[in-house]
């Protein structure tokens, strides 16, 4: 049986690439595991933010590279083709890693765009979990993942925190360079829910499918398909997770601007239209937009993060 970075399939672009003999793939990465920070995040959804009763934040590792290339990506820094923010991880330190987190109170092991490494990361799971790990694993993807991919990932993923971007081809323009990514991110959805029904623990979510949607201004027509199409197929089956944060960014963003209040406005008649009546809708926000800079050792506001790991640095001392 062939290792998995050989004639590479984890994402529908199915490049083939021998990554195992040193090729890249057509997401520019070849078999190193890279890591561009790591911490405790408090801007997750409830459901899997809370431990114990307390809301605790999400142990989130983010990683460098993709395999969509979203031109309006918030983590463009270390996402985009070529970045040099992140650097390679044995399977030992990313289980380090994990267990930091465990051992700092997070509720979860979020592991942030990491299609690219489904294969190191399970090395990496597995280790950490013969030292100890038994939080559950939360899967934050574009939802660009291959049948195959998913297969691999579907005996260590708790979670799926699952977007979906442009109903069709035609949204999909203003997002991305992948043109069947509507397509092939619907169809790993229904994977997702198919294999990874809802389990609470209280108000804890230990296991199920987060659909989420980021809504793009002067493209309400995109979410309104989006959300009838949630409403057909994962309705009852998924927590719907719908946000409203998108800015600019890059030299060719989708919109030049925020969401306004008249499109909040519309997109509230959008899902009662479409009879959601449940699920988590981001609020607008009054203060001024922004994004992680991954340059710094944490890359969010201190309200937000408890950063744990930096490329630049490692492990990062936190008080108790």
């Amino acid at each position: 049986m062939s290792h998995p970075y050989e004639d590479c399939c984890l994402c529908p672009h199915r490049c083939g690439a021998d990554r195992s003999r040193g090729e890249l793939g057509v997401c520019g990465e070849g078999t190193a595991m890279r890591i561009a920070f790591a911490g405790i995040h408090r801007g997750e959804e409830p459901p899997i933010s809370v431990q114990g009763g307390q809301f605790r934040g999400s142990g989130t590792i983010f990683f460098s590279g993709c395999t969509l290339g979203c031109r309006d990506c918030q983590n463009l820094q270390i996402s985009s083709q070529g970045s040099n923010l992140g650097r390679a991880v044995t399977y030992e330190e990313f289980a380090s890693i994990c267990l930091s987190l465990q051992e700092r109170g997070a509720a979860n092991i979020n592991l942030v765009t990491g299609t690219q490494f489904i294969p190191s990361i399970i090395e990496g799971l597995v280790r950490a979990k013969t030292l100890g790990l038994d939080l559950p694993v939360v899967w934050n993807t574009s939802s660009y993942e291959s049948a195959e991919g998913l297969k691999l990932l579907f005996p260590f993923v708790d979670i799926f925190l699952a977007d979906l971007k442009a109903y069709d081809g035609d949204a999909c323009r203003l997002f991305c360079r992948a043109g069947n990514y509507p397509a092939a991110a619907k169809e790993s959805i229904i994977r997702m829910a198919a294999g990874n029904p809802l389990v609470f623990d209280g108000e804890r979510l230990l296991g199920g499918v987060v659909f989420r949607h980021l809504v793009i201004p002067g493209a309400l027509e995109n979410t309104r398909r989006v959300m009838d199409w949630y409403a057909a197929h994962l309705q009852g089956k998924s927590l719907l997770s719908v946000m409203v944060q998108y800015m600019p960014i890059g030299d060719a963003p989708a919109s030049d601007r925020a969401v306004t209040e008249d499109e909040y406005d519309e997109l509230l008649d959008i899902l009662s239209d479409a009879g959601i009546e449940e699920g988590f809708l981001q609020e607008l926000e009054d203060e001024s937009p922004w994004v992680p800079d991954f340059t710094r050792a944490n890359p969010f506001p201190p309200e937000f993060c408890d950063p744990l790991w930096h490329y630049a640095s490692g492990p990062i001392d936190v008080p108790s």
